[in-house]
């Protein structure tokens, strides 16, 4: 399929990756010593940073096309055309 996996295979690795990566920090000791646990703490730090900026980037672009249309009506009701 040009190299492209079927979706049901796609699902079968995605799945056993996430089980993978779930498992590790499973493991009886992983996160036994102060460094280890501030390092997850920092990753999952930057996982909700970078995933918040991401949202923001599309939020502040809906709020200002928002006040525009809402500041176009606004102009259109105090001029009676709508």
């Amino acid at each position: 399929m040009n190299g492209i996996l079927p979706a049901a295979e796609t699902a079968a690795v995605d799945s056993e990756l996430t089980a993978t990566a779930g498992s590790l920090l499973l493991q009886p000791g992983f996160a036994s010593t102060p460094l280890r646990q501030i390092l997850i703490a920092l990753v999952a730090a930057a996982i909700v940073i970078v995933v918040g900026r991401i949202v923001l980037a599309i939020a502040w672009k809906l709020v200002t096309i928002a006040a525009v249309v809402v500041a176009l009506l606004l102009l259109l009701s105090t001029s009676g055309i709508v």
